[in-house]
């Protein structure tokens, strides 16, 4: 054939036009971003963004290059002070060179690049190849994924929860076997306890090499700390690091732990013992899915929101704004649809529960978070519930083991057959 019977003509016109739909897409998912992130700065002139943890930040920064009291400072009207590990305070030495009203400009630019990056590495692992290296969809799911409650906290704070989660995805990401894989995510752990956890998965899905290596990094951020600030390194990992309260109040709607959900059920404000256990039932439970989802299905991804719910959950304080692996979660989700309903149909509910904001909703001024309704419970405590039905259908979904398992140490596609599924003092 040639272009004289008038094929050549017909791909080239084809091809004109799969590039004008191509750039067509491109300008509507640009656009549809401009709007986005103008909606979020109509809401800052209407209602100014607190931003404080980055003022707590920059207070950080500025103790440690001029050697102030780390844990003594009081910032913002809320007088938040210090509670990251010294290491922390080292990085955001920089942040005190910005005046306070750029930098959180710098902050928003910053945070939107990281939720770029964190959808780009949650559609990588989850296996969408498409819309990994799709222009058009990326910024279209970064417009949208702004106003999931615990990102836009995340802008309303300040706060380095997107950064921390791509340091960890794409360390936990790539290949085992892969030079110094876990050393950033040490580091993340040194900078915030929390990933911690991560380090204890890849001990036992049996990545002995990769969980040293977390702990060397963790070791490495220790030690620096130590290096340039002993006397807050003592003090904080002696002292400091056993203080909840300097966190923040722990029965209020914004900590969307266990405790947190606990207090706020027997209207106690200490739950104690009560927590204590069916915390350590949650972290031995939660550690045992991610460890069956990786050993008997070889899916690493899985695992790993495993772990991170588990974290979430047994953490004294997990903030609203802590819960950002739901990016990855609902990229994981999105992935096992495939044109099944039910599953579609999950992927919006649980969508629904990070964009709906009910724990918000409900009145919860003063001590009300003490006084809730039963029928109230729920809508003050969504993630938690989300975060124990994930776990249990991770154990329920891992029950046997499927007749060829796809092999470890690898992040295979997807399966089409088989899918599991302030009023109040606060910082961190």
């Amino acid at each position: 054939m040639s272009a004289a019977d008038g094929t050549g003509t017909w791909t080239a016109r084809r091809t004109w036009a799969q590039g004008i739909a191509a750039r067509r897409r491109l300008v509507l998912a640009a656009a549809l971003l401009v709007v986005s992130f103008a909606g979020l700065w109509v809401l800052y002139e209407a209602q100014p963004l607190p931003m404080s943890d980055i003022a707590v930040y920059r207070a950080e920064g500025d103790a440690a290059a001029t050697g102030g009291d780390l844990y003594g400072f009081a910032v913002t009207k809320w007088h938040l002070s210090a509670t990251y590990p010294p290491f922390a305070a080292l990085l955001f030495i920089p942040t005190s060179w910005i005046p306070l009203a750029t930098l959180k400009v710098v902050c928003v630019l910053v945070n939107a690049a990281l939720l770029a990056l964190l959808i780009h590495l949650s559609a990588k692992a989850a296996g969408l190849r498409r819309a990994t290296g799709a222009a058009p969809a990326l910024l279209t799911a970064t417009a949208l994924g702004l106003w999931l409650e615990p990102v836009f906290q995340t802008f309303v704070f300040g706060q380095v929860n997107l950064a921390l989660a791509c340091l960890v995805l794409w360390d936990l990401s790539r290949p085992d076997g892969a030079r110094f894989k876990g050393f950033a995510t040490g580091l993340a752990a040194g900078v915030k306890l929390t990933p911690a956890i991560f380090a204890v998965y890849l001990l036992i899905t049996g990545r002995v090499k990769a969980a040293a290596t977390a702990l060397a990094g963790f070791a490495f951020s220790v030690l620096t700390g130590l290096l340039f600030l002993p006397h807050a390194s003592v003090e904080f990992w002696t002292r400091r690091m056993f203080e909840t309260g300097r966190v923040g109040t722990v029965w209020i709607v914004d900590n969307q732990s266990l405790q947190g959900m606990i207090a706020r059920v027997l209207h106690n404000p200490r739950p104690g013992l009560v927590w204590a256990v069916a915390a350590l039932l949650t972290a031995v439970a939660g550690l045992w899915a991610a460890r069956r989802v990786y050993l008997r299905r070889g899916l690493d991804t899985w695992g790993v929101l495993a772990a991170a719910v588990t974290a979430l959950l047994v953490s004294p304080i997990s903030w609203s704004h802590h819960w950002v692996w739901c990016v990855p979660l609902l990229a994981v989700l999105a992935s096992h649809t495939h044109g099944i309903p039910w599953r579609r149909a999950l992927l919006a509910a649980v969508t629904v529960v990070f964009t709906a904001r009910t724990l918000w909703i409900v009145p919860h001024t003063g001590d009300l978070d003490l006084h809730f309704s039963w029928w109230q419970q729920p809508l003050t405590s969504p993630y938690p519930l989300l975060g124990l039905a994930l776990l249990a259908t991770l154990v329920w979904w891992t029950r046997r083991s499927p007749g060829h398992p796809a092999p470890p140490g690898r992040i295979p596609p997807p399966r089409t057959g088989t899918a599991p599924l302030d009023t109040h003092t606060r910082t961190g």
